[in-house]
């Protein structure tokens, strides 16, 4: 089994992979402990998927721990890997969103495998939860690993995150919303269209966390080619993101996705004022010897 991480994005988000805050009594960042839960899960590849220019730190501030522990392989989520036919913007300057960035790692891939973004804290039951599915699973049967919405909030804010609608444990919809408690009650809103709606604390929702095979990569490069041609007049701010990408191919028939539930908390640093949050949920798993205190020794 192998573990794709988007982190394309990191050093955007944080001017630099050399700013990351350090999360772990050692200077761990987010993406250490995921690396850690997969291992103990029994996955035996990472590829990160990364922007070109950062190689060089992501590999001597992140690669460098990881590498003596689990095989790694890095890809790098290329502007110009898209259709041919599509003549891209001079304004375009970042990469076209989560689909892309899991398509750039076709060649990498060779096994069934879990998505994850790179700097949020899954916890290691949503790993176990993601192993026994990717061991057992069909072929061109995909799973998404849905998290109680109450165990994903902030108390700082809204969150991003897609409501998981279900049939008999099946994906039936995936509504990517703007989450946040107003006066009490949870209120979802669609970010592309439609009414805002009330979700109740285990309401499922999609984190990224994504367990597939190879056959994804010949239904990206579909659904790639007909997302450029309905998009032409966008291309300077279009996302080719993975969960419309998933919506539309179950809709369509072609795929099944399975939602599997976990019980494990997310942490994220979703505003500046999460981070001290975070920090000290980590603390809180070291001192429970969940974690060891060096994570990497």
């Amino acid at each position: 089994m192998e573990l794709l991480i988007m982190a394309a994005g990191i050093g955007s988000r944080f001017g630099g992979l050399k700013q990351i805050t350090p999360m772990g009594p050692n200077d761990e960042f987010i993406i250490d402990y995921s690396i850690f839960d997969a291992i103990k899960a029994g996955f035996t590849k990472v590829v990160f998927v990364i922007k070109e220019e950062h190689f060089e730190d992501f590999k001597e501030t992140i690669g460098k721990r990881v590498e003596p522990h689990i095989q790694v392989e890095y890809v790098f989520q290329k502007i110009e890997n898209i259709p041919a036919f599509v003549k891209i913007p001079e304004t375009r300057i970042k990469p076209w969103g989560t689909a892309q960035a899991i398509y750039c790692a076709k060649e990498a891939i060779s096994e069934n495998f879990l998505v994850i973004n790179a700097d949020d804290f899954y916890g290691r039951d949503a790993f176990l939860v993601a192993k026994e599915f990717l061991e057992t699973k069909k072929r061109a049967e995909y799973a998404t690993i849905g998290y109680k919405v109450i165990n994903t909030m902030t108390e700082n804010g809204s969150v991003k995150r897609g409501v998981i609608g279900m049939k008999e444990e099946q994906l039936d919809s995936l509504v990517e919303c703007s989450i946040e408690k107003v006066e009490g009650k949870i209120i979802a809103t669609p970010l592309v269209e439609g009414d805002a709606f009330e979700i109740t604390d285990d309401t499922l929702v999609s984190m990224n966390l994504l367990a597939f095979d190879t056959s994804i990569f010949a239904n990206l490069e579909e659904k790639m080619d007909v997302f450029f041609r309905e998009n032409e007049n966008s291309l300077e701010t279009c996302e080719f993101l993975i969960p419309n990408v998933l919506s539309e191919l179950n809709k369509e028939g072609k795929i099944k996705v399975k939602v599997l539930n976990t019980e494990a908390v997310w942490y994220g640093v979703t505003y500046l004022e999460d981070k001290e949050n975070v920090k000290n949920s980590i603390k809180k798993l070291v001192e429970e010897d969940v974690y060891p205190k060096n994570l990497w020794r």
